[in-house]
């Protein structure tokens, strides 16, 4: 980096520093310059590995072309309208949207971010149902908005009041540390999940609306629901009038190696929220109902009037992922890469003591740290050292920074990522961990 460079890149840093205002995270060292297919470029002229995708995102790459090209046609054309006028994007990806969707999610909204399209759920679903109690699992994330933040565990309730009423939480399934086990040591997430509903039924005022729910809780440190779980969740909902709402919002368009993760085991939810993945990386988000759970909500006069409700461009742009992502195959690419992906992580594990677990579907991975492997204590710090060290290597995978992450890298590249950008990632991973001290290599380097 040029002296030109750095006294450039140090003047962002003093403006940042003087004008932003913090958010929740530490801000990455890295200034960000460029971002295209699944590389991101710094201010100093470094090219790292994206195994984000961005905030998750980004599904078929940076700057694809296509994508480009769709902006620039309706930046041009067909960019935003009144709230009440619709146009030709928005009509053809609800059409879309529902033919590849199961029956049963028939009606589409489209909004602008995941929190928004998870408070519309939830608002669908008391009005729906005349009722107004949420439950969510312990570790979950939907959102910051009132309603969805209200129904999120994981971080951001305390300090500010008083939050949503009616919300109770059930234990999140966490295969990897859970208390509940079956006699040969394996997790009982049956017996787990029936004592969470017995603690929700006492705390209730008979007033349960609906669950809301991820396929896979990736804040939550990257879990997969166990085999069965949705099915018995969606047999509790029943039992008590309840809706089911799934929160797709990384795990959709083929993420987890299907087009739903919920198809994963045949469960079709009440109600179905998409964001991320679905405008990769533009603010796009989608409420996805059936005709009768519409029908009730429009004669009660359902309100979610937004300012970028409908809007084209970001429909034009949803579109044309969903287009790709079918026309491509890029769901099969996604469990083929998975694969791959999971193969390799679990070779890293073989070989570092400090690597106590490693999950996910598809290409969605997460590798928990650990001090010990006997006792799982968390190693965050570690972790931590062991990410700035892939970062100087190329490649960023996120670490979690909230403490209740206990040190879990989530890594999720884009779908469209090849079997040689697969495996440098890798082989950056295996340098990382062999260059920082304690992650406890089991054997010696050749």
């Amino acid at each position: 980096m040029n002296a030109t460079t750095r006294d450039q890149e140090a003047a962002l840093w003093t403006d940042a520093n003087s004008c932003l205002l913090n958010y929740g995270t530490k801000f990455n060292p890295d200034i960000i310059v460029r971002a295209h297919d699944i590389f991101v470029y710094t201010a100093s002229g470094r090219k790292i590995l994206d195994w984000t995708s961005g905030q998750m995102s980004c599904l078929i790459g940076h700057g694809h072309p296509e994508i480009v090209e769709t902006i620039r046609e309706h930046a041009a054309n067909l960019d935003h309208l009144f709230s009440g006028m619709l146009s030709p994007p928005v009509i053809k990806l609800a059409k879309a949207l529902t033919d590849v969707l199961p029956s049963g999610l028939d009606r589409a909204l489209f909004l602008s971010t995941g929190g928004e399209s998870n408070e519309a759920a939830i608002r669908l679903a008391k009005l729906y149902t005349g009722k107004f109690e949420i439950v969510a699992a312990s570790s979950s994330w939907h959102g910051m908005t009132a309603a969805a933040v209200g129904a999120q565990y994981l971080s951001g309730r305390a300090g500010y009041g008083p939050n949503m009423p009616g919300n109770h939480p059930l234990p999140a399934p966490n295969a990897y540390r859970s208390v509940f086990r079956h006699a040969d040591g394996t997790h009982d997430w049956r017996t787990e999940l029936d004592y969470g509903w017995s603690l929700v039924d006492a705390a209730s005022c008979g007033s349960l609306a609906a669950v809301i729910l991820e396929p896979i809780q990736s804040s939550g440190g990257m879990h997969c629901l166990p085999p069965g779980y949705l099915k018995a969740m969606k047999v509790h909902c029943d039992a008590r009038g309840m809706l089911l709402i799934i929160d797709e919002a990384q795990t959709a368009l083929g993420r987890a190696g299907d087009m739903f993760a919920f198809e994963h085991e045949g469960v079709v939810p009440d109600i179905l929220t998409l964001s991320k993945t679905l405008g990769n990386g533009l603010p796009l988000s989608a409420v996805v109902t059936s005709h009768e759970v519409e029908r009730v909500c429009r004669e009660r006069n359902f309100l979610f009037y937004t300012t970028h409700v409908s809007d084209p461009l970001p429909a034009a742009v949803g579109l044309k992922v969903l287009e790709i992502v079918q026309r491509d195959g890029l769901v099969a690419r996604s469990r083929v890469a998975g694969a791959r992906l999971h193969a390799g992580l679990r070779r890293l594990q073989s070989r570092y003591g400090c690597i106590g677990d490693v999950r996910g579907r598809g290409l969605m991975a997460g590798i928990e740290i650990v001090a010990d492997r006997a006792t799982k204590r968390p190693a965050p710090e570690l972790g931590s050292r062991i990410s700035d060290k892939m970062v100087e290597f190329g490649l960023s995978a996120n670490l979690a920074t909230i403490s209740s992450f206990t040190g879990v890298f989530r890594i999720a590249p884009p779908i469209t990522i090849t079997d040689e950008q697969l495996d440098a990632g890798l082989a950056i991973m295996e340098e990382a961990f062999n260059a920082v001290e304690g992650s406890q290599p089991l054997y010696l380097p050749v």
